[in-house]
């Protein structure tokens, strides 16, 4: 069974009230925290198996993964890989733990309705080492357009960008942890290293995708759960059939 390395270290500095009293994986997204969504959506797809890379009150973490209502059949187990540990590092700790085949990789924060059958799929078929889901989020700000250098026809309201960014939910060979070391920050080197050498692919993903990168992020996550279909909201029936090899 695939294992599936979560990302869970990280202080949430940038969450204001809600970071500063619990570790940004539980922060709350309609009453549960952000960490059981991005579990609920690998359990759709059949994972069962979890590795959650702690660091920053890791012990809060463990509590919640002692006690959370998840769907039977998944295994969780935590790993302290460090208070102030760079996300490279955290997956360098895990690696006994990840060096057996493939293995699923992301980050306890961002949700969306992605088809993770089709990007293993996709990862299998190219044989390169790691695979990244792409996504292209909507901008921060209304867009202005213009005719000519300076009249304005008009605006759009916070438009996807045109440019493709990592949404996580990757996919890696055991030879990935050959890159990393204990300061690795994964999305520099050990990313660019991939890239450069042809073992590095793009899995596009159109569907919804955001972050809960800072306190605005957490309430329009929120408000999404409050209308009633959240959209990465996938697992009405998780677990339906046998999970990835």
């Amino acid at each position: 069974m695939i294992p599936v390395a979560i990302l869970c270290g990280g202080k949430g500095t940038r969450m204001r009230e809600s970071g500063e009293t619990v570790p940004k994986p539980l922060v709350e997204i309609g009453g549960r925290p952000i960490l059981w969504h991005v579990l609920r959506i690998y359990a759709a797809h059949g994972f069962t198996r979890f590795l959650l890379l702690c660091g920053y009150r890791g012990e809060m973490i463990a509590q919640f993964a002692d006690a959370a209502e998840l769907p039977g059949g998944l295994e969780v187990e935590c790993l302290d890989t460090g208070l102030d540990t760079p996300t490279g590092g955290r997956v360098a700790a895990a690696a006994d733990r990840l060096a057996g085949g493939t293995f699923a990789l992301t980050y306890a924060d961002g949700v969306a309705d992605v088809d993770l059958s089709a990007a293993l799929d996709f990862h299998r078929d190219h044989g390169g080492a790691a695979t990244v889901t792409l996504v292209r989020p909507r901008s921060q700000w209304g867009i202005a357009t213009l005719e000519g250098t300076d009249r304005v026809s008009g605006f759009v309201e916070k438009p996807h960008m045109q440019q493709w960014v990592n949404g996580g939910f990757i996919f890696c060979e055991p030879r990935v942890l050959e890159r990393l070391s204990a300061g690795s920050v994964l999305e520099r080197e050990p990313l660019e290293r991939l890239a450069a050498d042809g073992e590095l692919r793009g899995w596009k993903h159109s569907g919804f995708w955001d972050c809960m990168d800072t306190y605005k992020d957490a309430v329009v996550l929120n408000d999404l759960w409050a209308a009633g279909s959240p959209p990465w909201r996938t697992w009405e029936a998780e677990l339906a059939t046998p999970g990835p090899n």
